[in-house]
């Protein structure tokens, strides 16, 4: 069997992202190098001829349709092909191959699951799991990756779904956690801190200082820094990191 010849006049795009646009009734698509379309809208790449992989507008570049002046006419008021490309590059839409799609779910099903295995742990080790269990619990529990949302903003939901969902037991890491405060404050405040506490450490109270190391669900941090505004200054909080994964100090604060 003879071998196709691909003509000599077509040109075969590669490594290629198209933006399209719809404007006036018509589709409009110009052909970017991939990654440079946002490098161009955030400013990092300023030179056309370094974005555009041919610089023209088509009706269809898959096809290899260029766009007629009388089209471009009407639906931009202008045939200038600089001025039009960059108002597509500006407005269009970014379109992405099936291949690539599926790529990124699966990047972004995995650095969700890596987030969630960082900040959970099996409750009877209090030990992590590793990335991989975590994958097939999310896949037990169903849970469908947003494409439109990062990795972070998805972590909660996630969590609650393998918690009610899957056959994983699992749950957040406990922060741990040193107070110290002066006796006069600690008086004050004493009970309140012991409410947010999930577990005890160390309890001592000296002549002067009151010192306490607890771990705490890490959404209650918050609260006690709140609880610390009341000593003016006076009181130390340490963050030990995460109780999982038996860190030193992260962080040192006094308020």
């Amino acid at each position: 069997m003879p071998q196709i010849q691909q003509p000599s006049n077509q040109i075969k795009l590669t490594n290629v992202s198209i933006v399209r646009l719809k404007k006036g009734g018509k589709r409009f698509e110009i052909a970017c190098y991939k990654n440079k379309v946002q490098e161009w809208r955030t400013g990092v790449e300023t030179n056309l001829d370094d974005v555009l992989q041919i610089s023209n507008v088509f009706m269809n570049v898959s096809k290899g349709e260029v766009a007629k002046s009388g089209d471009l006419q009407k639906a931009f008021g202008k045939i200038e092909i600089s001025e039009i490309v960059k108002e597509i590059l500006k407005k269009g839409e970014v379109q992405v191959g099936e291949k690539e799609r599926d790529h990124d779910l699966v990047s972004l099903r995995k650095e969700i699951a890596t987030l969630v295995a960082e900040k959970c742990v099996d409750p009877s080790t209090q030990r992590p799991y590793p990335v991989g269990m975590i994958e097939k619990a999310m896949a037990e529990a169903g849970f469908s990756v947003k494409q439109d949302k990062n990795a972070k903003s998805q972590v909660s939901g996630c969590i609650k779904l393998l918690q009610t969902d899957s056959n994983l037991p699992i749950q957040r890491a406990r922060m741990r956690i040193k107070l110290s405060l002066p006796v006069a404050d600690a008086e004050k405040l004493r009970e309140k801190v012991l409410e947010v506490a999930e577990k005890v450490e160390h309890d001592e109270t000296g002549q002067a200082d009151w010192e306490i190391t607890m771990l705490i669900d890490p959404g209650q941090f918050r609260v006690i820094n709140e609880l610390l505004q009341e000593c003016k200054g006076r009181g130390r909080l340490e963050t030990l990191a995460f109780a999982a994964t038996g860190a030193t100090n992260a962080s040192t604060s006094t308020t």
